[in-house]
């Protein structure tokens, strides 16, 4: 018999009564998460802050090498540098694409001065196609120690992030819902 053995799946959720933060569920691990400032919604814009519904892969790790071992994954994996940056601009080309900083069109620095992305995950939101003005820049990451608001990703602890990375396999996905 054949058995095609399922992706693991992160389920995301919103506290009750508090939009702006969240619940993640993997397996027997629950962690608490930080969500975009406007909550999670059904239909994404660009700039809305909200954390968008849906099912995403985990397609790529980024992490600082300056900070620290890069975490244990099976998943793809690559060093930020400097120049790293991501395309925020619906009208450029390589909207909801890495780009090399300088980059002259509206962009996201990868390499940051806080911690936020010192392990940065991207999630398969809005990128096959990127769909222009539908979101860009919806990461997986390093929440603040108080778990203020995102601009719409989802984002914990390191040391879960270290530990869920650690679990997941090849097609993990990330469940996000209302």
């Amino acid at each position: 018999m054949n058995q095609q053995k399922t992706a693991d799946c992160l389920d995301v959720r919103a506290l009750p009564r508090d939009r702006i933060r969240g619940i993640l569920q993997f397996g027997q691990i629950t962690v608490p998460c930080a969500l975009g400032r406007s909550g999670i919604v059904s239909r994404k814009a660009e700039g809305d802050g909200a954390t968008p519904t849906g099912r995403f892969e985990l397609l790529h790790v980024y992490y600082r090498p300056d900070r620290g071992l890069p975490p244990p994954t099976v998943l793809p994996m690559t060093p930020l540098t400097p120049d790293a940056g991501w395309c925020d601009d619906p009208r450029h080309r390589l909207y909801n694409r890495p780009v090399s900083l300088p980059f002259a069109a509206s962009h996201e620095k990868m390499w940051r001065e806080d911690r936020l992305y010192d392990i940065v995950v991207v999630l398969d939101c809005n990128m096959y196609p990127a769909v222009k003005g539908k979101g860009s820049a919806i990461f997986f990451h390093i929440a603040r120690e108080d778990y203020r608001p995102t601009e719409g990703c989802v984002a914990i602890a390191p040391e879960h992030m270290r530990l869920l990375l650690s679990k997941v396999g090849p097609g993990a996905e990330m469940k996000i819902r209302l």
